[in-house]
């Protein structure tokens, strides 16, 4: 179960469903039968266009593509994946991190979507899921964007902390939570601060850790590749993500935005001159 309670789970996609309806261009809604079980995916831009898709964070769905998807759309035709096990419309599976099962579950997304050859842009856990895949399928992946992504530098165990500091003191404290782990600012994107606490108020985050990819396998990622972290990250070490895929990937881009938390905006324009390039 990865809600509280049924009630918690209803009200979470009753939200969802309410802010799908103001989605900027239009999409179609896919229900695709994986060995996971049933994946939502959001289809947007032109058939013809260049296929893209998006794997969104933890405590996420689609929606935290809504400021892109305008931009992105004119000229990709852009996939974006509610990931298993997420408060989005996908299945509640939570297949073991270090094992195939992702891999396979994408498999059966692409394939039902009938493509061979993608760019694929991930955030977070994401990014972990979009390089566990193309690790183990480097022949399926064009491109490969990353914001925060898990599974390189070393993951903090001090957020942990400080999430639980705050859980006694009702929504005051999820919000103080949410906003000292993922640097989202409340006064600046209110919306998606309600939005958030509703999730975690409702919503039961994973606990494991997730699995650090070694240097051989990061070596694998042969195709153009574009990496952005924050430097205040408090999830995960920016610093550590930088050297090792300079090291690793020598041929990727990777920037390091000194002042940003995890929550990484305003990416819309060089993410897409990126996958443009």
């Amino acid at each position: 179960m990865i809600y509280k309670t049924e009630a918690g789970a209803n009200e979470i996609r009753h939200r969802y469903e309410q802010t799908l309806a103001s989605w900027p261009v239009p999409a179609e809604h896919l229900r695709i039968p994986t060995r996971e079980g049933e994946t939502f995916v959001l289809a947007s831009g032109p058939e013809d266009a260049p296929p893209l898709v998006l794997l969104h964070g933890a405590g996420s769905n689609a929606i935290m593509w809504m400021g892109d998807i305008a931009t992105w759309s004119k000229h990709f035709r852009v996939h974006a994946v509610d990931v298993i096990g997420e408060p989005g419309l996908s299945a509640p599976s939570r297949p073991p991190l270090d094992s195939a099962a992702y891999a396979h579950w994408l498999d059966d997304v692409l394939d039902h979507l009938d493509l061979d050859r993608v760019a694929i842009t991930g955030v977070s856990l994401g990014g972990w899921l979009a390089l566990d895949y193309t690790t183990r399928r480097p022949d399926r992946v064009e491109r490969l964007a990353l914001l925060c992504p898990g599974g390189v530098g070393r993951q903090k165990v001090g957020f942990l902390l400080k999430a639980l500091l705050y859980k006694p003191f009702g929504q005051w404290g999820v919000r103080r939570s949410i906003q000292a782990v993922a640097g989202v600012d409340s006064t600046a994107t209110p919306d998606v601060m309600e939005y958030l606490a509703l999730i975690f108020t409702h919503f039961q985050p994973r606990q494991d850790r997730l699995p650090v990819f070694p240097d051989d396998a990061l070596r694998k990622l042969t195709m153009p590749v574009l990496v952005i972290v924050g430097g205040r990250d408090a999830m995960f070490d920016s610093f550590g993500t930088v050297r090792r895929m300079n090291h690793a990937v020598p041929h990727a881009t990777v920037t390091l935005l000194p002042d940003v938390a995890h929550s990484i905006l305003g990416q819309t324009q060089p993410i897409l001159d990126f996958l443009r390039s």
